[in-house]
């Protein structure tokens, strides 16, 4: 299609041309006629001829302009497809081509100018160099999403492309520490682009932002670039030294923990993405009578982690509803969809028959919590407290809790019960689907 619109193009200019030459000849010796007949008179194939040249000038500039933003499209495509490439494969290699020899790079703490500056910084932080060998281990990163490139014609026949974002999530274990902590670092990456090099599209400054320390407050997150805002180095070093800092004596967890991808380190907060997943559920009174009932049900099942209670704000009411515990069984696997998994076939035949009747089968689709961890004992005023933190910090950084969330809290306890050392637990509030960015 564009080939046969440039055919189009240069077939108008021919025409137009040709029909120039045509009444520019014939009109010649009308025009000297005209003047002898009629001095001061006017020729209209003079007229006629301006016309269609520009006619045909301004068509053809049209159908050149639309080729080449059509162009430019696939070719940002292409760049997207490379980028997530470099992603996966922790930028092993680094394909140069796309990027200007000349080219910016800018993060909260670091400043490079150049693609050998660019590469080595990334090699280092993946191991590749020796110093890289020394300070980390185990880096990666996850790609969330590339969005953005559009291609704008603008009024003066003039090209835009838009910034092409990226959205992730990195970690990296510090090594050469003796108690290795992994720092972990969410943000977006904004890539500037310019027309021309060796790809037809070239990159020539990539900033980066992190969700931790550059969201401006009140902003919309579906526009990227006014969300994020820079903020002092100093800033992020203090966010960066505040993550290798020892973390105690912890309790033992109670089970394996229900994987997720962790969308977003927040400030205050995180963002998770949980698969489906199907497990039994129970009313209580006291948490200890319902982990001594899941835990005999679950006998042989082989139970998950966390333990997630869901309380309703419903003290005044004359019949207050129940308070709800449950345990995961099973998760769904990537690729396998994201609705819930089928229960163990014991779970099955046992959930609400005989001395079980209270114990019956829940299951939930895949779906992105908020979370925010508190240390002190799960105590109501100090769950709700935490219920209330996360969401004005969710209304600060836009993001939109699921519609009749407010009428309850959902905290979680990864903790064996009685066990000693510094507990985990979390207040959870689901998004809506749309509510985020991701």
């Amino acid at each position: 299609m564009r080939l046969s619109k440039v055919i189009l193009a240069a077939a108008l200019l021919r025409l137009g041309d040709a029909f120039n030459n045509s009444r520019q000849a014939s009109t010649s010796s009308q025009l000297r006629n005209n003047v002898i007949r009629n001095q001061g008179g006017r020729s209209s194939g003079s007229s006629s001829s301006s016309s269609s040249r520009i006619f045909a000038s301004t068509a053809a500039d049209a159908l050149t302009t639309t080729a080449q933003s059509e162009q430019l499209s696939s070719t940002v495509s292409r760049l997207k497809q490379v980028l997530t490439k470099e992603y996966i494969s922790f930028f092993d290699p680094m394909v140069d081509s796309w990027y200007a020899s000349d080219v910016t790079f800018d993060d909260p703490m670091t400043s490079l100018s150049g693609v050998d500056s660019y590469r080595n910084n990334v090699d280092m932080l993946a191991g590749r160099t020796l110093m890289g060998k020394i300070l980390f281990d185990g880096a990666g990163i996850n790609l969330h999403s590339v969005t953005g490139g559009k291609i704008t014609e603008k009024k003066d026949g003039n090209v835009e492309i838009g910034d092409v974002i990226t959205r992730w999530t990195l970690r990296v274990t510090a090594k050469v520490i003796p108690w290795k902590p992994e720092a972990v670092f969410s943000g977006i990456s904004v890539y500037k682009l310019q027309p021309g090099g060796a790809e037809g599209i070239t990159i020539v400054g990539q900033t980066d932002y992190w969700d931790s320390i550059n969201i401006k407050e009140g902003t919309d997150p579906s526009v990227p670039q006014t969300q994020y805002q820079k903020v002092p180095t100093n800033v992020a070093v203090q966010d960066f030294l505040g993550q290798l800092q020892p973390d105690g004596f912890r309790a033992a967890a109670a089970a394996p923990e229900v994987p997720y991808l962790l969308l977003r380190r927040g400030d205050g907060y995180e963002l998770r993405k949980y698969p489906g997943f199907v497990g039994v559920e129970t009313p209580y009174q006291r948490r200890d009578y319902g982990f001594e009932g899941l835990g005999a049900f679950t006998k042989g099942m082989d139970a998950m982690s966390p333990s997630m209670m869901k309380v309703y704000n419903d003290d005044d009411a004359e019949v207050p509803k129940d308070k709800m515990m449950m345990w995961p069984l099973r998760y769904t696997n990537p690729g396998e969809g994201s609705g819930a998994p089928p229960p163990p076939a014991l779970a099955s035949e046992k959930a609400g028959k005989g001395q079980w009747k209270s114990v019956s089968l829940a299951s939930r689709s895949e779906c992105v919590v908020a979370v925010r961890t508190f240390e002190d004992a799960s105590m109501g005023p100090v769950v709700r407290n935490a219920d209330r933190e996360l969401r004005v910090m969710l209304k600060r950084d836009g993001l939109k809790p699921k519609e009749g969330s407010e009428e309850f809290v959902v905290f979680s306890q990864y903790d064996a019960v009685h066990s000693m050392g510094k507990r985990r637990s979390e207040a959870w509030i689901e998004l809506e689907d749309g509510g985020h960015p991701y």
